[in-house]
């Protein structure tokens, strides 16, 4: 399914060279005038044009500018995984007019969430072949922001070809004149990152949060399985369901791998311009531009010590040394008797603290993810059926009998 989507180039995702600009399509030379071709081609001549005026950015030319619209319907596909998913889906393009009726014509009392991407609304929408509305969420473009129309197309290709339970399922889109807005499935309990700092919601449970880091690797463990690194993991582009189930979302940042390969062949590519959010990029990312699955890797453990801590990965209003979650927290990682410091307040004043077995195995697995050596760090296979023993303890103080690693390894 996903061979052609290898071939994807690479480049496709770029910011806009000038974020201020308006954003607006102009016309274009190139057309697509024969409306049945697959949507396959049509997705793979808009990436080549992107590159192409990449390549010749001699006038800095937007991507936009030679950037075809989508198809107006991508044809239906089955996808079998071996995680046991059998799904038959594509996203479906929809009129401007439909998705403004389905969101209240953006009425502020809708919205429900804003990014870098733009605005998310709450709306209910009757989708081809059903009767009933369904409750959706509309994420609509900004067209004054810095993500361009690139970004959009990686968005609506990675998520109509990829299906798990821990990635957000993406129910359609529109590119209809300078619009971009794209339909998912509605989140009810909205982003992690509103359930662990603000303080109006109520705590996550420690076991919750452990349900929440294994479903996030597992998202994770997915992509990579399939040479696509995810680029962007952070507690604000994970969604929970009704049942705090995770679901990954914002896939404008994701790259595929050069080559098919799993997460463990060590195969990486270079960008031009590091992407991403700052506290959660690989060190060598940073410094070298980098990029492999094991990026991801570094993320997730910048992630699970948010659930194991309650705070946030770059906090200014912290006292020097504790501003930066990582720095602070691998001054403890050597000495198992402090780990109990990193636990979050709030669990504790609960009395609902995490056993010490417990807390000494979630600090290991984020230690061995946040490894200064990229080629140390684990595979996120290793890493979710680490979080699967955590995830499903049921008991006070369980110990596992696999799951005892030697004292955290310093980063």
């Amino acid at each position: 399914m996903l061979s052609w989507l290898r071939r994807f180039p690479h480049d496709v995702v770029h910011r806009k060279e000038n974020a201020g600009s308006g954003g607006r399509r102009t016309s274009s030379s190139t057309t697509w005038r024969n409306r049945s071709s697959s949507f396959t081609a049509r997705i793979i001549r808009c990436a080549s044009s992107v590159v192409d005026a990449t390549a010749n950015n001699n006038k800095h030319r937007d991507e936009d500018d030679d950037c075809p619209p989508l198809p107006l319907s991508p044809p239906d596909h089955q996808v079998d995984d071996d995680h046991g998913v059998t799904v038959v889906s594509a996203a479906q393009a929809f009129s401007f007019r439909e998705l403004a009726e389905a969101a209240g014509n953006f009425r502020q009392d809708r919205l429900i969430g804003e990014g870098g991407f733009g605005r998310v609304y709450k709306g209910r929408l009757t989708m081809p072949g059903e009767q009933d509305q369904r409750v959706v969420a509309v994420k609509q473009l900004d067209r004054n922001g810095g993500q361009g129309n690139s970004e959009f197309v990686v968005e609506v290709v990675m998520l109509s070809m990829l299906h798990h339970p821990n990635l957000v399922r993406l129910l359609g889109y529109c590119a209809e004149g300078d619009q971009r807005l794209l339909v998912y499935e509605h989140m009810a309990l909205g982003s992690l990152e509103d359930h662990l700092l603000r303080l109006s919601m109520p705590m996550l449970p420690w076991r919750t949060r452990m349900r929440v880091a294994h479903g996030a690797a597992r998202g994770l463990e997915y992509l990579h399985d399939r040479a696509v690194i995810y680029r962007d993991l952070k507690s604000s582009n994970i969604l929970l369901a009704h049942d705090y189930t995770p679901k990954l979302s914002d896939f404008g940042l994701a790259r595929l791998l050069p080559m098919a390969a799993s997460s463990s062949s060590g195969s990486s590519t270079r960008d031009s311009r590091v992407m991403g959010t700052y506290g959660y990029c690989a060190p060598e990312y940073l410094r070298t531009g980098k990029l492999s699955a094991k990026s991801d890797v570094y993320s997730f453990g910048v992630l699970l010590l948010e659930l194991i801590t309650g705070r946030r990965a770059i906090d200014a209003t912290r006292p020097d040394g504790e501003q930066s979650l990582v720095g602070w927290a691998v001054t403890m990682f050597a000495d198992p008797s402090r780990f109990q410091e990193l636990v979050d307040p709030r669990l504790v004043m609960a009395m609902q603290g995490p056993p010490p077995s417990e807390l000494k195995h979630a600090v290991g697995v984020a230690a061995m993810c946040l490894q200064e050596n990229h080629a140390l760090r684990p595979v996120m296979t290793d890493v979710a059926i680490t979080l699967s023993f955590l995830a499903a303890s049921t008991t006070t103080d369980h110990h596992h009998p696999s799951l005892r690693p030697s004292d955290p390894p310093s980063c």
